[in-house]
Parts: structure tokens; C-alpha cells; sequence
């Protein structure tokens, strides 16, 4: 019978190789909590402005008043049939596209001229 290989350092080679992998799949996991946060934030955000839209104030400056403030600069609020809020996602990666997401809320009775 022959000697066996030598195997010193196959788990250090391993985790080496496989590091690339794991920061990819945190970094992915981070840039989908970022986009529920995102999410989020505008759907606070256009129901702050459909309470003071209902209340008679202006919903617009209301809903942007509750933006955090990384989403505020980018963001669009539209008071047609209810307060709408879009927002684009930050990207954790320099050079990646930023999605735009939107939220809308509405209290009370909502026109729809749409049709």
C-alpha cells in the first residue's frame, strides 16, 4: 500500500476559495434588506401625506418630511388619487442601477378620473 497524499492546508485553500462566494451572497442579502427598507420608508411616507392631505394640510411636504433623508433627494410625491411616493434604492455597489419603488395610501374617499 502506498502512502496517502499529504492534505496540509486543504481546508485553508477551501476557505480561501469559497470567501468570494460568501461576500457575494452577504452583499446580496444587504442590497435586498436596503430595498425592503426602502420599501418601507415610502409606504410611511406616503400614508404620513395621506393623513395630512385628509386633515387638510399639505401632503406632499408631509410625506417628504418623512423620507430618511438618503431616500428625500431622489424622491417623488405625486397627490393624484391619494399620495404616491417613489423612491429609488440605493445601491450598495458603485455603478449598479438604483430601482425605483413606489408606495401609495389614501384615506377617505379617493376620485378616480381615470376612467
Amino acid at each position: 500500500m502506498g502512502r496517502p497524499a499529504r492534505e496540509d492546508g486543504q481546508a485553508s485553500v477551501e476557505l480561501i476559495a469559497a470567501i468570494p462566494a460568501l461576500a457575494l451572497v452577504t452583499l446580496l442579502v444587504a442590497q435586498l434588506a436596503l430595498a425592503g427598507y426602502a420599501l418601507w420608508s415610502a409606504g410611511v411616507a406616503a400614508r404620513a401625506g395621506a393623513r395630512a392631505a385628509y386633515v387638510g394640510g399639505d401632503g406632499e411636504r408631509a410625506a417628504r418630511a418623512s423620507l430618511p433623508g438618503a431616500l428625500r433627494s431622489g424622491a417623488s410625491v405625486s397627490e393624484r388619487n391619494g399620495i404616491q411616493v417613489r423612491v429609488r434604492v440605493p445601491s450598495l455597489v458603485p455603478g449598479l442601477p438604483r430601482v425605483p419603488l413606489a408606495a401609495r395610501a389614501a384615506l377617505g374617499v379617493v376620485e378616480d378620473s381615470g376612467r
